[in-house]
């Protein structure tokens, strides 16, 4: 994947502004609301196990986040997951915490079967999903990227399905029949790690740019690659001008708005590799 390729995507993201059902951790629905409008997507919040399936079916993009789970919440995630897949919506797993918590983990591993489109976890969540280990610390990482990429990769051959692993440096890979395909990302900031709910709306925005790319044919990897870009990206913007994580917030909120597919492109460094 090329810079070039990461600004079409982010065009084609704001232009389509597609529809992204969040079925997310209450802590983090206003951020996750406000990035999705910042970055050019529209979000909804709809997690009831009445409406929840009939909305998984007319969106563009499905989030699941196992931050906080009510038990209302996870009926509506079944119904939702169940109407994803059945109506072709490209849906994302955020695994927060997974690992340390026996609900959580038991969901997360369940869902599995339904072959979310993407994952979108720290490192160590994806160990943590893959079976290989026990998780972090709550909902912080205690393993590098670096340590999350083999079992990332068989979470990939499972699902069949894109995983990615965000840290200092962010990794997204693929497994599809024997093929193994990985992206390095470098991009963002470390007050990133400071500002709740950063990670949990990057899962958002992945499932927004799945869901514009799936409507012009654009492979799921380069999709979920670009979602990640565009929010390194101003992470690295927002650090600039921010001494610390209330300014930072705001500024990197901003950028999410402001920015230009060039200048999305133009902050991140990308190495395409074989595992």
């Amino acid at each position: 994947m090329t810079s070039p390729d990461v600004a079409r995507l982010a065009t084609l993201m704001r232009e389509a502004s597609p529809l992204v059902h969040c079925l997310t951790n209450s802590v983090v629905r206003q951020i996750t609301a406000d990035v999705l409008l910042a970055a050019g997507a529209a979000p909804a919040m709809v997690d009831h196990p009445d409406e929840a399936g009939e909305f998984a079916a007319i969106a563009s993009g499905v989030l699941v986040n196992v931050g906080n789970p009510t038990s209302e919440q996870v009926e509506g995630m079944h119904t939702a997951i169940a109407s994803a897949s059945e109506n072709g919506t490209p849906w994302v797993l955020d695994p927060v915490a997974v690992g340390g918590l026996t609900l959580r983990t038991g969901l997360a591993t369940r869902w599995l079967e339904h072959e979310p489109a993407a994952i979108r976890a720290n490192p160590s969540e994806t160990v943590a999903l893959a079976g290989a280990g026990e998780g972090g610390r709550g909902v912080d990482s205690t393993d590098s990227t670096a340590d999350a990429l083999a079992p990332a990769l068989v979470l990939a051959e499972r699902t069949a399905g894109v995983v990615a692993v965000t840290g200092p440096q962010d990794v997204v890979v693929t497994n599809s029949g024997g093929t193994t395909h990985a992206t390095w990302i470098t991009s963002g900031h470390p007050l990133l790690q400071k500002v709740i709910g950063t990670g949990c709306a990057l899962g958002a925005l992945t499932a927004a740019y799945l869901g514009a790319a799936r409507a012009t044919g654009i492979d799921d990897h380069d999709a979920v690659v670009a979602a990640h870009a565009h929010v390194g990206a101003a992470g690295t913007s927002a650090g600039k001008v921010s001494a610390g994580p209330g300014l930072f917030s705001v500024a990197w909120l901003d950028a999410l708005y402001t920015l230009t597919p060039e200048e999305i492109a133009a902050s991140v460094e990308l190495l395409d590799a074989t595992p």
